[in-house]
């Protein structure tokens, strides 16, 4: 670098250097292990400070567990409601505003008045039509007056970039039965399978035959193999979807296809679209005037084969369903999360997805933040995709796996040290909002390590490590009762979770009687043992790998399930 670059960037050199970054990558495990060792620590020198300490942490989890209880219901409400629109009726307006508008603004005309309305009881039905309507026209109001920004959907193509590396058939074909399932023309998607030539034989075999089956229903089908061994590639989904989307971009673009008019998803091979999922992405994305420097978030539910899965897997399927649900109403939030989706405009500017990282997906936001200097966020998509949850092929491989999934995507800390790099060289992006950045991340990735096992046993420590505080001080022999008082009243939030649950889940396979939908709710007593084995401990050994530079490698999740291929539609939002 020359002299007069490195004046203009005086920090480029320091954030990059090797050390700096060895620092970043210590930095969370450190903080993560301090924090677990000081309330130890401190019961045998301070045992009255760990005993207010863990007073007050236990308050802010219980408000903190209504808080997102709350947020649950409203996002669960949103998503059934969005489940209820007809999505191609709303592409529909973007073709014909004023045709729609008219339609509307007569059909309240001929209601009564929404005074008159309001009296309620049989005219209660004419009521919620008239605030339908209300909606309706000034929806299309706005798109009258924003039509030049917007996108004629007729120009839009959705590009399915499906991974797999060695599953079945079985697994396989019904993610692509469904595309062909959902409420929006096939010959307006494109499915291209990435499989890998390190992967099997058989898994290949069976890429190349799908398309050949079923690849004349869509606009454009191929299956693309990944070489293995590319430099500077780490094994894992992002090489293989980034080769893809390399190849299928210059095929668009031989075509004359805008990729701006091409909106990206990328599916693992056991994803599953719900009906809407394509019109409800396709009308945002058109709407959007930002559309370009926005990722795109379906809501993530683990629901294929959640029957067939052992309890532990079950709680933590719908968890990981509910925390995606509940970050949605926290958009600030949001990250990209498996399924997902962007303009192929926004891959070709930022080169496709990391090919150096196992967590392709969350990373995907940063790389987007900072190569469009902060003007990216991820817009919420109330539309399911419907997901497996892990099921190998007996209980020891199916815990190993499910462990080896969640400590890859605790993974995501590796992202600390390339958001703080970037934001020292990035003078473009507000530095307010960087800190806000760095402070999100890194309180997620601790929380996530730390939380169930300090609410889990630090209120007994000073007990049991301070005879002199334990005979002395009556708080000795209360603590561990107001703790457990404070975590039997963070029930109440759990009883809208388990509800949520049962209202979410898919119709009760006949091979099952009602003892298995009774089991559905028993196993939430297992909450706290999978939320510390599941949780924190795969979050502190992702830490701890990172800090001692034992760097993770990408495991394959198990797909597996007992009912052979199943429905596409498995949930019922």
């Amino acid at each position: 670098m020359s002299a007069a670059k490195q004046a203009k960037q005086p920090y480029q050199h320091f954030a990059d250097r090797r050390w700096f970054i060895r620092l970043l990558e210590i930095f969370p495990g450190v903080v993560t292990w301090s924090f677990l060792i000081a309330p130890i620590i401190l019961s045998i020198f301070q045992p009255l400070l760990v005993a207010y300490f863990i007073i007050a942490f236990d308050i802010y989890w219980l408000l903190k567990a209504f808080r997102l209880s709350y947020f649950l219901i409203r996002g669960y409400s949103r998503l059934r409601l969005s489940q209820q629109l007809d999505w191609s009726r709303r592409l529909d307006w973007l073709r014909r505003p004023g045709h729609y508008l008219k339609a509307a603004e007569k059909e309240l005309r001929k209601l009564p008045p929404a005074s008159f309305l309001a009296l309620g009881g049989t005219r209660r039905g004419l009521a919620l039509r008239h605030k339908e309507l209300e909606a309706e026209i000034d929806i299309l109001r706005d798109i009258q007056e924003r039509r030049s920004a917007m996108l004629d959907p007729d120009d839009l193509f959705h590009l399915v970039i499906m991974a797999t590396y060695n599953e079945s058939r079985d697994i396989l074909e019904p993610s692509v039965q469904a595309l062909l399932d959902v409420a929006y023309p096939s010959d307006r998607i494109m499915l291209v399978m990435a499989y890998e030539e390190r992967g099997p034989e058989s898994t290949q075999q069976t890429a190349r035959d799908l398309i050949d089956k079923y690849g004349h229903h869509f606009a454009y089908a191929a299956a693309v193999k990944h070489p293995d061994g590319i430099a500077g590639e780490v094994r894992g989904k992002g090489g293989n979807i980034t080769f893809a989307g390399r190849q299928t971009a210059a095929e668009l673009a031989r075509r004359g296809i805008d990729p701006e008019h091409v909106i990206v998803t990328t599916f693992d091979s056991d994803h599953r679209a719900g009906k809407w999922y394509f019109a409800n992405l396709a009308y945002t994305y058109a709407t959007d005037p930002n559309r370009v420097h926005k990722s795109y978030q379906p809501v993530p539910m683990f629901y294929n084969n959640i029957w067939d899965a052992p309890a532990p897997m079950r709680v933590i399927a719908v968890n990981n369903s509910f925390w995606v649900l509940i970050e949605t109403m926290r958009p600030h939030r949001l990250r990209n999360f498996a399924a997902h989706a962007q303009s192929l405009r926004a891959l070709l500017d930022t080169d496709f997805w990391s090919v150096s990282t196992i967590v392709e997906d969350g990373h995907q936001y940063w790389r987007s933040f900072f190569a469009f200097d902060g003007d990216h966020e991820v817009v919420p998509l109330y539309a399911p995709v419907f997901q497996d949850a892990v099921l190998a092929e007996n209980y020891r491989k199916t815990f190993v796996d499910q462990y080896k999934q969640m400590q890859r995507w605790a993974w995501g800390v590796s992202d600390f040290q390339f958001v703080v790099r970037n934001s020292i060289k990035n003078h473009r992006i507000n530095t307010w909002t960087k800190l806000v950045q760095i402070f999100r991340l890194f309180e997620g990735h601790f929380s996530w390590a730390t939380a169930a096992l300090t609410i889990g046993y630090v209120a007994w420590l000073p007990l049991f490590l301070n005879e002199g505080f334990r005979q002395r001080s009556e708080l000795a022999h209360q603590l561990p009762i107001i703790a457990s008082y404070l975590q039997n009243m963070a029930l109440l939030a759990l009883i809208v979770t388990v509800a949520t649950s049962m209202l979410s889940l898919p119709p009760r396979p006949p091979k099952y009687g009602r003892r298995r939908s009774f089991a559905m709710v028993l196993q939430w007593v297992l909450l706290p043992v999978v939320g510390i084995a599941f949780g924190s401990v795969c979050a502190i050994d992702s830490q701890t790998r990172l800090m001692l530079g034992r760097y993770l490698e990408f495991n394959v999740t198990a797909k597996s399930r007992k009912t052979g291929i199943a429905a596409a539609t498995a949930a019922k939002p």
